[in-house]
C-alpha cells in the first residue's frame, strides 16, 4: 500500500488516541469532585411569566397595583411587569429587591433581622446598595425562589409594605411550586 494511503489512516489513528486520553482527562478522580455540575434546575421564561400571572392577581385581590420583577440565580432579569397605575418609580426598586434576593440567597430586607436598629448600618446601607450597582437593599420584599433545595432565581415586588411585597412575591412563587408538585399531563404520552 503507497505511503500516501497511509496518511489519511495514521491522521485518523492520531486523533482518535488523542481523543481518548482528552476524555479521560476530563472526568474526575475518584474522591475529588466533578468537574462541572450537570442536571441543575433553571428557571426559565414560562416560569417566570407564572410567577408573575400569579403575583399580579394577588395583589389585585389586595387592591394593589405593583411592579413585579423575576430573576434568575444569577440575578439576571427574565420577566418583568408593571401593573396598569403602578408607581413607576417601584420598577427599579422590584429589580433591586429581586438581584438582592437571589445572590445573597435570601429574602431582602433590614439587617439585622429582628435586632435592635443600628443606626450606622441604617446609613451605610444606602452606601452600600450604591456602591454594589443596586444588588443590595434593606427593603423587604425581594424573595429568592427555591427549588430542589437550590435557589433558582427570585422575584422582587414593589408599590405596597414591605411585607405586602413580600406576600405578593411569595404568592407568586407558591404558583410555581404548586404547578411543579402537579403531575405532568404530557408524560404518559
Amino acid at each position: 500500500m503507497p505511503i500516501a494511503a497511509l496518511r489519511p489512516l495514521a491522521f485518523c489513528a492520531l486523533v482518535s488516541t488523542f481523543a481518548g486520553s482528552f476524555a479521560l482527562a476530563q472526568e474526575a478522580k475518584p474522591g475529588e469532585p466533578p468537574l462541572v455540575t450537570r442536571n441543575r434546575v433553571e428557571l426559565n421564561l414560562r416560569g417566570a411569566e407564572v410567577i408573575l400571572d400569579h403575583a399580579q392577581v394577588k395583589a389585585k385581590s389586595m387592591g394593589l397595583l405593583m411592579n413585579l420583577a423575576v430573576v434568575d440565580a444569577g440575578g439576571h432579569l427574565l420577566a418583568f411587569a408593571r401593573m396598569d397605575g403602578a408607581r413607576p418609580a417601584s420598577g427599579q426598586t422590584a429589580l433591586t429587591k429581586a438581584v438582592a434576593a437571589a445572590t445573597f440567597r435570601q429574602e431582602s430586607g433590614p439587617l439585622p433581622p429582628g435586632g435592635e436598629p443600628n443606626l450606622l448600618l441604617s446609613l451605610s446601607l444606602p452606601a452600600a446598595a450604591a456602591a454594589s450597582g443596586g444588588k443590595l437593599t434593606a427593603l423587604k420584599g425581594g424573595v429568592p425562589i427555591v427549588v430542589d433545595g437550590q435557589v433558582i432565581g427570585a422575584v422582587g415586588v414593589g408599590g405596597g409594605t414591605g411585607e405586602q411585597d413580600a406576600e405578593v412575591a411569595k404568592a407568586g412563587i407558591q404558583a410555581l411550586l404548586d404547578l411543579l408538585k402537579a403531575p405532568d399531563p404530557h408524560a404518559a404520552e
